[in-house]
């Protein structure tokens, strides 16, 4: 590809020099240049093209990305700095799209880049949400959702001249897409996310400072959020509206690529392959019998013969809350065609199998989406590990006895591109100037390893630290309006709300260091907590946690005895640019989710790859990664899997009687202390604190005595400073493992089988 010459481009668009152009005429001069630079690059374009189906895609901010894989990231970043600019600066301009929310968007995200990267053709299919899942505000220490409005500022989507009918029940609709070009890292090549869109969305339904709308209005609110509020009959409705319209075009989409190819349709499985992430697209499964049967003239039992052939089903979780179930009569009134040959499947696997356990349709005429994907896809997959044990021994045990052949593990990944090149530029230059650059294509950081007693790369670790903490407090400044010590100790818990990753458990720890340092034990650094993450508007207690988290943040704050020594703080709105900054700043990684319920975890991965330490479950991909490093490199802590399965089974676990214990019953009674909810909102704080004392569905006060101790240990060995840098560049070293690269071949190699 030509040079760049940045002074050049300015004159020709603005008709001044680069040093007088502001940030604002800069960045859209690296907008365009990214978009010209892309076109040229041409599609993948093998036999057979994966479609990767998924309801979240969170991709983050692209400009900075974009130029890394493109190649022209640090030829950029030179004139920009040459001419007086700071490129960051110049990315604050650009909108991140919100297109997804926690580990499942951002793990699709990750496999677009790898999958580009590793020359692979295949593209990530989804919907364009006009306002997202939301945009989070804290008004008086709780969480408000608003509107995402990111639509109208975006630089980044293309038009596409596909348009396709989709029919329901009483009415159809009309789609329209749009796409995001997704270069590969070293490729002359690129793939594409392609979106969804309502041509008849009215973005009318949405009150400007509300997330609520008329949920009935179908042809007009289809694409306007991510995961609507499923608490009412409408909004469950509405989910598989929109879970339809999503797979009906990618089916439709598929089917004419295919064509376009030259598939004859009989022989469809060579020239497509879909991954299903999650549950959310496994209506794609009835649609392409659909199609092919009544758009195509295949006969039935052909086309689902085809497509036991062609789909593939990732699961994500063992919570059975999150393994989707609608009603029957719910598909019915959405479409019923698919009711109709989601019926004829649950015959046939009923005919096959006679365990009411497998059935697709259950005895409450309720249609289990999980179970169709694993009888009607060839793949089902794992994302961790122990996840994938758990699923073949316990939660999905009677289709594992049936089908052992479909179930594989694919530990999740991350890509460097983003976590390493993008995130901490000067982590990256360190491991080109101790290990070579070949690491950027490998994702192999095994022989930094051979450094782990070398002084002086330790020294330049810590150095980057220290400049990534600088990075982070800026933009905490700036964003947040929180200032962070210079010294601080950073502990970070960024992930989902949910009760099972147990951020109630590192609140209780808050208040127990609260009254630690109130009791005069004042810890040699200040240590600065953060949390990070969104809880869906009906999930309360997850609002009651949030609450929590704030409401100790501003208690602390205003207490001069602790405050100089103990800061919480929580990220509004946290997202993928706010990661960027504050994963490679963290020396601390909260992984303390309850044992045998986090699938894999991601984050983990990322702070890993940074250099932050873990503190951790064995839980997921948690497992793994004290595996690779070892138990002195890594903190452990809490009931194994086993022992609280085997809880769970019992039914033993006793939250009241670990309450009565003086020492948890002083954290846990903090939450009702009358200063304390004279501080926030009291039915909110009586609501958590009566639910963590009698239920505690996920185990906070079976681990919390074990998880201070643990803590404490860790925050007296960051006080060597010599032996924590020699762990953290060891937890370097094996990330390799993680890459995303690595993923993506081993799907390739073993479920896709791409040309």
């Amino acid at each position: 590809m030509p040079q760049i010459n940045l002074t050049e481009l300015a004159e020709q668009s603005f008709g001044t020099s680069l040093e007088q152009l502001d940030d604002r005429r800069i960045y859209k001069l690296l907008v365009k240049l990214v978009q010209e630079r892309s076109a040229t690059c041409p599609l993948n374009n093998g036999k057979k093209k994966l479609y990767y189906i998924s309801a979240e895609f969170l991709i983050g901010k692209l400009l900075i990305n974009n130029m890394i894989d493109l190649g022209i990231y640090d030829e950029v970043k030179d004139q920009l700095t040459a001419a007086g600019h700071d490129l960051n600066k110049i990315e604050e301009f650009e909108v991140e799209p919100s297109l997804g929310n926690g580990g499942l968007g951002r793990l699709a995200a990750c496999f677009l880049d790898s999958i580009a990267t590793l020359g692979l053709t295949g593209d990530g299919v989804g919907l364009n949400y006009h306002y997202g899942l939301f945009r989070q505000r804290f008004v008086d220490n709780q969480q408000k959702a608003v509107p995402d409005e990111w639509l109208g500022e975006q630089d980044i989507l293309v038009d596409d001249d596909h348009s396709y009918t989709v029919e329901f029940g009483d009415f159809a609709v009309t789609s329209k897409l749009v796409n995001i070009d997704v270069p590969g890292y070293g490729q002359s090549t690129k793939n594409r996310l392609r979106l969804f869109d309502l041509a008849s969305v009215d973005d009318g339904l949405v009150p400007g400072s509300s997330i609520d709308f008329d949920k009935t209005e179908i042809a007009k609110n289809l694409t306007l959020f991510l995961y609507p509020d499923d608490s009412d009959e409408q909004g469950r409705l509405l989910r598989i509206y929109q879970e339809y319209f999503m797979v009906s075009n990618a089916a439709q989409l598929l089917i004419d690529e295919a064509v376009e190819r030259g598939s004859n349709l009989h022989d469809l499985a060579d020239y497509a392959v879909v991954q299903i992430n999650d549950t959310h697209p496994t209506m794609v499964i009835p649609e392409l019998i659909r199609l092919l049967t009544t758009e195509h003239g295949i006969e039935f039992d052909e086309a689902v013969t085809i497509v036991r052939s062609m789909v593939a089903y990732t699961n994500h979780t063992i919570l059975a809350e999150a393994l989707e179930k609608w009603p029957l009569a719910s598909l019915q009134k959405v479409s019923p065609a698919i009711a109709d040959i989601i019926v004829k499947l649950d015959e046939i696997a009923k005919a096959e199998h006679d365990d009411p356990r497998v059935a697709i349709i259950d005895k409450h005429d309720t249609v289990h989406m999980a179970h169709m994907d694993i009888h009607f896809g060839f793949s089902i997959n794992g994302v961790a590990a122990l996840h994938t044990k758990i699923l073949e021994d316990t939660e999905l045990h009677p289709f594992y006895e049936i089908y052992p052949e479909k179930f594989s593990n694919k530990t999740n990944g991350i890509t460097f591109r983003r976590w390493v090149h993008g995130a901490n530029p000067a982590l990256a230059s360190l491991l080109d100037d101790v290990i070579g650059t070949d690491w950027r294509s490998t994702g192999d950081l095994s022989k930094l390893a051979n450094f782990a007693d070398d002084k002086d790369v330790l020294e330049r670790l810590a150095a980057t630290k220290v400049e990534a903490k600088a990075i982070m407090r800026q933009f905490m400044a700036l964003e947040q309006g929180v200032t962070i010590p210079s010294n601080a100790i950073i502990d970070v818990q960024v992930k989902r709300i949910h009760e099972y990753k147990r951020q109630q458990m590192l609140a209780l720890y808050i208040i127990w260091k609260y009254l630690d340092i109130k009791n005069g034990n004042r810890p040699k650094h200040p240590v600065t907590i953060i949390f990070g993450g969104k809880a869906a508007p009906a999930y309360t207690i997850a609002q009651d946690i949030i609450h929590l988290i704030l409401t100790l943040s501003q208690w602390i704050a205003n207490d001069p005895d602790v405050a100089p020594y103990l800061q919480v703080v929580m990220i509004e709105n946290y997202n993928v640019t706010a990661a960027e900054r504050v994963i490679p700043a963290a020396d601390i990684s909260e992984q303390i989710s309850l044992a045998s319920k986090e699938a894999s975890g991601t984050s983990n991965m990322k702070f890993m790859l940074n250099g932050a330490l873990t503190l951790c479950t064995l839980d997921g991909a948690n497992v793994e990664i004290a595996e690779l490093v070892g138990d002195e490199n890594i903190y452990t802590f809490g009931a194994s899997s086993k022992q609280v399965e085997q809880l769970y089974a019992d039914g033993t676990y006793n939250a009241g009687a670990l309450y009565r214990k003086p020492g948890i019953k002083l954290l846990v009674d903090f939450i009702t202390n009358p200063a304390f909810m004279a501080t926030g909102n009291a039915e909110r704080l009586q609501r958590l604190h009566d639910d963590i004392k009698g239920k505690d569905w996920f185990m906070a006060l079976l681990d919390i005595e074990e998880y201070i101790q643990t803590k404490e240990r860790v925050l007296a060995d960051y006080e060597d400073q010599d032996t924590w840098m020699r762990k953290a560049l060891i937890n370097i070293a094996n990330a390799g493992t993680f890459s995303s690269d690595r993923t993506i071949s081993q799907y390739n190699d073993e479920i896709w089988h791409l040309n």
